[in-house]
């Protein structure tokens, strides 16, 4: 790795641009961060490093925000996290080929860009037994885990709709139990990737540019825009970088 970040302050910048897009509607943009390094050329051992870092600074705030208005259901989170965070472990700990990895990645950030312009309203409810809901929950769980270990994106894009679609929680609280349950898993994959950690010096920029541009966006921008319309924008980024995966895999 000679150059381990490449156009850091670029990075930064773009950054500092999502997080205050992402902020001004209550979003985290993991997957943005994910796709932007992808994009920039950043070393693939540290994409996953370097974008669950961010996404623990982002949901930081937003955790205890939502755990202070009492948006926090504990039942709620927990069958979720009993298999997401040692399947995050596990996926932080595997150190795929590059090929492997960029496939995964490439793959998830597919799934993104459908959560983002195909299925953005999930009008659809599902009908389960508890013993139902509990095995989805742990299947769902464990699945979003793996990914946030393995690739950096925390899962919360696909998390909040599916509570809402299993019936388990309001909006309010699908939201609180995504930005927890991201935290968390973002905790248990950098705890398997302490050894793959860029110097802090080098990534400082990234987290400076992160803070500034979330408290900016929450504090200027709260409820000024459409979140659907918000990710959607910003979704272009995702679409890009599935583009310029393509092409590396062609290679």
């Amino acid at each position: 790795m000679d150059e381990i970040i490449p156009n850091l302050y670029f990075l930064a910048l773009a950054f500092c641009i999502v997080a205050f897009l992402y902020s001004s509607v209550g979003l985290g943009g993991g997957s943005s961060y994910t796709a932007l390094m992808a994009i920039l050329g950043v070393h693939y051992l540290l994409i996953p490093t370097i974008s669950l870092t961010l996404n623990l600074i982002v949901t930081s705030i937003a955790s205890i925000n939502f755990l202070r208005g009492g948006h926090g259901r504990i039942r709620l989170l927990l069958p979720f996290l009993i298999t997401s965070i040692p399947m995050a472990y596990i996926g932080g700990s595997l150190h795929f080929p590059k090929d492997i990895f960029f496939l995964l990645l490439m793959a998830t950030l597919v799934l993104v860009a459908l959560r983002v312009y195909v299925w953005d309203r999930p009008e659809l409810r599902l009908n389960l037994t508890s013993s139902g809901k509990l095995a989805v929950s742990l299947l769902i769980g464990g699945i979003l885990g793996f990914i946030a270990g393995a690739v950096g994106i925390g899962g919360g894009i696909y998390l909040v709709p599916l509570i809402i679609i299993l019936g388990l929680g309001t909006e309010k609280e699908a939201a609180a139990t995504g930005a927890i349950f991201i935290w968390l898993n973002s905790c248990a994959g950098l705890a398997a990737r302490v050894g793959d950690f860029p110097d802090p010096v080098t990534i400082l920029p990234l987290v400076l540019a992160v803070i500034i541009g979330g408290v900016a966006g929450s504090s200027l921008g709260a409820n000024k825009y459409e979140p659907r319309t918000m990710q959607k924008f910003l979704g272009c980024v995702i679409i890009i970088a599935i583009a310029i995966l393509l092409g590396k895999m062609a290679l």
